[in-house]
């Protein structure tokens, strides 16, 4: 049997009448327990759709029923409905009717089920609920906040008291539902293109492949330079180090500085200096 019944069903066309669609549905009959068991039994033990058809027919009246408590997110009433039927299909899909349990009971967790997830998905652009608690504080707190206002702190402590959270986690929700999308980029000739997102989130560090071949860069500069220093003297490479090579703590030598460490004159230093640049720059360019 697959996951999910695909089964004829009336049609529920939104640019039908909603209305003729549940006057429809209204007029399936009700199921006994006893037939109810036994068409949950001819769907189990043979895998009989016509038993599975008639199982859905008699409990779309209960999907409409459950659809209609989510009026308030603006979402249209017609797909409410189409969301509910799907979880109808997967809740008769897994209906045991020896559980002793009726459908319409272990149908509306999988109707609801649908239903909020539709709802979440589409009631902003960016989703506001992500984990199991935060859909459980959402649709709670969209059911108790007694208006459009903002709750006081009196009604945040009561709510979450409801809700057992705390009341710092329903002022964030509270803040998500009162929050609106916001256009990425402004529309043309608006004149609040520098309050537009796209203007102060645009990242103005380099790309990935800039930065890896940067890296890369300097990673060979740095073993070049290494290599090229190996082939000074050590009077010339430690004078390179001392005058250029210093980190930002430190400043580097001066020729004097030098001069009093090796017994030379500034000028020699400055002679001995210029010969390791010129050798450590052909070298360089060698490597590089």
């Amino acid at each position: 049997m697959s996951e999910t019944l695909v089964l004829p069903i009336p049609a529920l066309n939104l640019a039908g009448s909603l209305e003729q669609y549940i006057q429809t549905v209204s007029r399936f009959p009700l199921l006994s327990s006893e037939e109810e068991t036994s068409l949950g039994r001819r769907l189990r033990d043979h895998n009989d759709l016509n038993a599975a058809q008639q199982l859905i027919l008699s409990h779309l009246r209960l999907v409409v029923s459950i659809a209609r408590q989510y009026n308030g997110y603006g979402l249209p009433q017609a797909d409410l409905i189409q969301e509910g039927n799907i979880g109808l299909m997967k809740a008769v899909r897994r209906f045991d009717p020896e559980r002793g349990v009726r459908l319409v009971s272990f149908a509306m967790h999988w109707i609801k089920a649908e239903i909020h997830e539709y709802v979440l998905k589409n009631w902003r652009l960016v989703k506001i609920a992500t984990t199991k608690a935060q859909r459980k504080l959402f649709f709670g707190l969209r059911s108790l906040k007694p208006g459009f206002g903002s709750l006081s702190a009196k009604e945040t402590a009561e709510v979450a008291r409801q809700l057992g959270v705390r009341p710092e986690d329903v002022s964030e929700m509270e803040m998500r539902l009162s929050g609106q999308d916001i256009s990425l980029e402004p529309q043309e000739d608006s004149e609040e293109q520098q309050y537009a997102p796209i203007a102060y989130l645009t990242d103005d560090s380099l790309e990935p492949v800039e930065q890896m071949s940067q890296r890369e860069q300097e990673r060979l500069s740095s073993d070049g330079l290494g290599a090229a220093l190996s082939q000074l003297d050590e009077r010339s490479r430690r004078i390179i180090s001392a005058r250029w090579l210093q980190d930002e703590d430190h400043h580097g030598a001066t020729l004097h500085d030098l001069a009093n460490e090796f017994g030379v004159s500034a000028e020699r230093i400055r002679q001995i200096e210029q010969r390791a640049l010129a050798k450590l720059k052909t070298s360089l360019s060698t490597n590089l």
